[in-house]
C-alpha cells in the first residue's frame, strides 16, 4: 500500500463553525470497497461543544437507524494538526484517529483501519459551507491511490452554540 499522503495543519480554531447542534442527512454504502452503488439515506442530529479552551471538541450523534456516536477531537497545538476519534454504540470501540486540518473552507484527514478484516487508508474531508451548512465524507482506499466515498452527511444548523458551550 502506498504511503498517507503528508498530513496538513491546522489551526485551534478549524472546528469552531461546528460547535452547537445540527441535523443531518446522511448517506451511506451499503456494501464498501466492492465497487457497489446502493447507498443507505437515514437522518441524525449531533450536538458539538469544546473542551480543555477549545483544544478539544467532543460531538455526540444520534442516528435514526437505532444507533450513537461520539467524535473527539484534539488539537496538538505544537504539530498544529487535529487528531479526529470515533466511537459508537454498535461496537463501544474507539476507533484509530485519522490526522489533518484545514486550509480555508476545506479540511483533510487522514489514518489507518482495518475494513471486514482488510487494511484501509481512511480519509475525512470537512467542508464549511458558510454558517449553517457543513458537509463531511469519509472515503477508504485499499492502495492508497483509488479512493471510494462510502459515506456523505450533509449538516444544516439547528441551534447555534450558546456562549457557555
Amino acid at each position: 500500500m502506498k504511503p498517507l499522503p503528508p498530513l496538513p495543519t491546522g489551526d485551534v480554531h478549524d472546528f469552531d463553525f461546528f460547535l452547537g447542534e445540527w441535523t443531518c442527512h446522511n448517506r451511506r454504502l451499503k456494501k464498501r470497497l466492492a465497487g457497489s452503488d446502493d447507498w443507505d439515506a437515514f437522518a441524525s442530529r449531533a450536538r458539538c461543544r469544546p473542551h480543555l479552551g477549545g483544544v478539544a471538541n467532543v460531538e455526540e450523534a444520534e442516528f435514526e437507524r437505532g444507533f450513537s456516536g461520539m467524535a473527539l477531537r484534539l488539537f496538538d497545538l505544537q504539530q498544529r494538526r487535529w487528531s479526529i476519534y470515533w466511537v459508537d454504540s454498535r461496537g463501544g470501540v474507539l476507533l484509530p484517529p485519522v490526522h489533518g486540518g484545514f486550509t480555508g473552507d476545506l479540511g483533510i484527514f487522514y489514518g489507518e483501519d482495518t475494513d471486514e478484516g482488510r487494511p484501509v487508508q481512511v480519509q475525512f474531508q470537512w467542508t464549511r459551507q458558510g454558517t449553517d451548512r457543513a458537509r463531511w465524507e469519509q472515503a477508504f482506499s485499499l492502495d492508497g491511490e483509488t479512493w471510494e466515498t462510502n459515506w456523505v452527511m450533509e449538516f444544516t444548523r439547528a441551534i447555534p452554540p450558546s456562549s457557555d458551550s
